[in-house]
Order: structure tokens, then sequence, then C-alpha cells
């Protein structure tokens, strides 16, 4: 059934409307807002609904906009079509380069712990890796998933302090807080010209960090948890990590002050 060319542009200037209120004034508000320090799963959920439905809206504003335009110029509306066909497989294709690059690093990099770690031999999942700086991180890789801890962290932290830590790597890992972080990595990437992309990067891991920290808070006290996150962000930037996380931590003195403030 062929679509009315007044509806397909009544349809493009919605679409049009609502993709540049998500890619502008919708994400710069929401970074600025206090409350998702309080209520970090809801403001991760509606990041990923900006990203997703702007992406949606952009795409289906140039389709209608073709659509609209066909009747009249024929060339014009093919050509508007192709544009957001083209949008599409950049972006997809953007987060399956990316999805692809992170698999490849982090299997590199797992070799290269199999050769400066040793296995924990009391806490299963867990290696050690020979280092004097305080690290803690987790590589997600399914069933085969680690956390890496350092013999710098394991002599500055007292056993309540580790155990926070690695509640709060194991809240990553059971949450799959790698895989947000990707997609917004591939967005990133895709648009590295559009400021919002990188800042909705940034503020999406702090989220994680949040959520992560959360879990950890189940199971330790608050002051306990602040202790050991001030001690593990006094690693330099340039130590070992997950290759598809962020190489700086994300406001850790933000964190700090939520768990104690």
């Amino acid at each position: 059934m062929p679509v009315d060319p007044a509806v397909a542009a009544i349809a493009a200037v919605a679409l049009a409307i609502v993709a540049l209120a998500l890619a502008v004034p919708v994400p710069i508000l929401l970074a600025r807002a206090a409350w998702p320090t309080r209520a970090p799963a809801r403001a991760l959920v509606l990041w990923q609904a900006i990203a997703l439905a702007g992406g949606f809206a952009m795409i289906g504003a140039l389709v209608s906009a073709g659509i609209a335009l066909a009747p009249l110029h024929t060339l014009g509306g093919g050509i508007l079509i192709g544009i957001a066909v083209g949008l599409a497989g950049h972006l997809l294709g953007h987060l399956a380069a990316t999805v692809a690059s992170v698999v490849r690093s982090r299997r590199r990099h797992r070799t290269l712990l199999d050769l400066l770690t040793s296995p924990d031999p009391s806490r299963p999942q867990t290696v050690i890796l020979d280092a004097a700086t305080p690290v803690a991180y987790c590589l997600p890789a399914g069933f085969s998933s680690i956390t890496v801890l350092s013999r710098g962290l394991l002599e500055r932290l007292s056993p309540a302090e580790l155990a926070a830590v690695i509640a709060h790597e194991r809240a990553h890992l059971t949450q799959r807080h790698d895989i947000v972080l990707v997609a917004f990595r591939a967005w990133h990437s895709a648009l590295p010209w559009f400021p919002i992309a990188a800042r909705a990067a940034e503020e999406v891991a702090v989220l994680v960090e949040l959520l992560a920290d959360d879990g950890a808070r189940r199971t330790t006290p608050d002051d306990v948890l602040a202790r050991a996150i001030a001690t593990v962000a006094d690693a330099p930037s340039g130590t070992l990590t997950d290759p598809g996380t962020p190489r700086t931590p994300p406001r850790t003195r933000d964190r700090v002050r939520r768990l104690v403030g």
C-alpha cells in the first residue's frame, strides 16, 4: 500500500524534531542532572533509550523525507533514502567493527595475563598480577571471565577492603556492563565529530561504576568501599586494564563522596 506523501512529510518533520531533541538538549540536560547518581540503573536505561531512539528517529526522518519527496523529485527522494540506508549501515558497521576489535584485544590481553599472572588459590576465576601498583579489574569472556588483582593491591588493602573491590568487579561481570560500554564506544567511533556521543560514553562509564559500587554495597559497608575505591584510583593510567573499558577512572571523587557524603 503506497504511503501518502503528505503523511510522510509530517512524519519526517516530527521524526527530525525528535532526533534533534535527542541529539542535543536531552543528553545535555541528563548529563547535568543530579538524580542519575541516586538512580544509576534508571539513568543507564535512559541513556540507552536516547541512543536507540535518536538513531531510529534520524534514519526514519530521512526515509520519510525521501518518500515525501519522491513524487516530486524521484532522484532527490532516492538520494535521501540512500543516505538513510548508508547511515544505518555506517552505525551497524561500526558496532560490528568495535565488537570485533574489543574481542581481539581481550584475547591478546588474556594471552598476556597468562604470562604475567598466577591463579589465586583461594578465589575462583581470579589471577594475581605481580605488580607493585594497586590494580583491580575484570576481563569479560563469558564463562571464562576473570578478575585481575595485583600484589600491590593485596598488600595495601585490608581483608574487608579487598572483599569490597572483588565484589565491585564481580558486579561488572554479572551485570554485563562490558556490553553497554562497547555499544557506546561504537556510537562514539561512528560519530567522532558529534560531541554528545563522547559525552554519552563518559556518562555511561560513570553509571556502570556506580552500579558496580551499589552491587558491592550489598555486602560491604560504604566507608570500607570508599577507601578501597580511593586506593585503586591511585593506580597509574598506564597500568594494565580491560581493553573494552575507559582508560581513566571515571570521577572517582564523586563516587567516594556518594558513599561517605
